[in-house]
């Protein structure tokens, strides 16, 4: 090894490896190393380019990015604001929408809001002091904090729920209404009658939206939905397994039940066994997500399929067109990927 290699292995493993070091190294000016890295050396032999690039990897160079969040008041970190992180379905969005970052110089935070407004404030607020260059926002619920930040123009993406009213942006999700209203045309063909349903909270556009499509539906086919038989729930097993219970305490019994998520039907379905009642010769059950648990532990769950894995290229292409100054501003863009009706057992 040179004597020049040397030294510039130990400068990398004895200190942080400034922008200078490697201009002094290469024998170039520091905006010559700055345009190498920053991907602008157009005007840069290409000898010189070369023998910049190999010194930064000799000497391990990795740029500061405080300076450039200091100059434009903006990082490369793009803050995913999800409901529950123990949802696998959400962890499998959040997950699409990281693998679409790979190769962009962006990173992601990972925000835990707990369907909390106060909470969604918090971290709305943390990650503005953050310099975030944008936001996802999956499972939006109304606040002052996001209305807040809405006026403030800070580029965010809706994400399987809809922006609250008044507030504008990039929605990327299903047509949630039609997918309800197939669920409620399944039922009516296949004759079950009583019908009844457990939505998620009506204050989400996904939960509602699904709701009133399955209802409409119902509705148009003759059968209306009796209030004894719908039951508004938390998007969580627990919350499925008590209203549940509620609706089948009763000596009459729905014939089959539409589900606001898979998390839901699975408590519902404990709720049956626990029963006796047979899943579907007595109680058809219908979810929605297909929760990628569904493979291992509800193969026999019928639901929607929602694209998960697509999610994350539609989000960072919003975002884009965000910084881009592309997207409109007084409006709410739909970007609606397909959906699936996955019929197996349950129904």
């Amino acid at each position: 090894m040179s004597r020049r290699a040397a030294s510039r292995t130990l400068l990398a493993r004895t200190a942080r490896v400034r922008i200078d070091d490697v201009a002094r190294e290469a024998g170039v000016s520091i905006s010559t190393v700055s345009r190498v890295v920053n991907g602008v050396a157009n005007k840069v032999s290409e000898e010189t380019l070369e023998r910049v690039r190999a010194v930064i990897a000799d000497m391990d160079y990795r740029p500061a990015r405080i300076g450039r969040a200091l100059r434009t008041a903006q990082t490369q970190l793009v803050a995913l604001l999800i409901p529950d992180t123990t949802n696998t379905f959400y962890a499998a969005i959040a997950n699409s929408i990281e693998s679409s970052m790979s190769g962009t110089g962006h990173s992601m935070i990972l925000c835990n809001t707990g369907e909390d407004p106060a909470k969604q404030d918090h971290y709305l607020d943390e990650m503005e002091a953050h310099m975030v260059r944008g936001i996802a926002l999956l499972g939006a619920v109304d606040s002052p904090g996001l209305r807040k930040m809405a006026r403030r123009n800070i580029p965010i993406v809706f994400v399987n729920r809809k922006p609250p009213p008044g507030i504008y942006g990039p929605f990327v999700g299903i047509d949630n209404r039609k997918a309800g209203s197939e669920v409620a045309l399944h039922f009516l063909q296949r004759g079950f009658r009583p019908c009844a349903a457990i939505h998620g909270p009506l204050t989400s556009s996904a939960s509602r939206e699904r709701f009133e499509g399955y209802r409409d539906a119902l509705a148009e086919g003759g059968q209306r939905l009796d209030p004894q038989f719908v039951r508004g729930a938390e998007l969580n097993m627990q919350s499925g397994y008590d209203n549940a219970e509620t609706l089948l305490a009763g000596r009459k019994k729905p014939r089959a039940i539409f589900c606001g998520n898979d998390l839901i039907a699975y408590g519902a379905f404990r709720r049956c066994r626990e029963l006796g009642l047979g899943v579907p010769e007595d109680v058809a059950l219908f979810g929605f997500d297909d929760n990628p648990l569904n493979e291992w532990i509800a193969p026999w769950l019928s639901t929607v399929h929602v694209p998960y894995d697509s999610f994350g290229s539609t989000v960072m292409t919003e975002l884009q067109r965000l910084w881009e100054g592309k997207a409109p501003a007084r409006r709410v863009e739909q970007r609606l990927l397909p959906y699936q009706i996955q019929l197996r057992s349950s129904t």
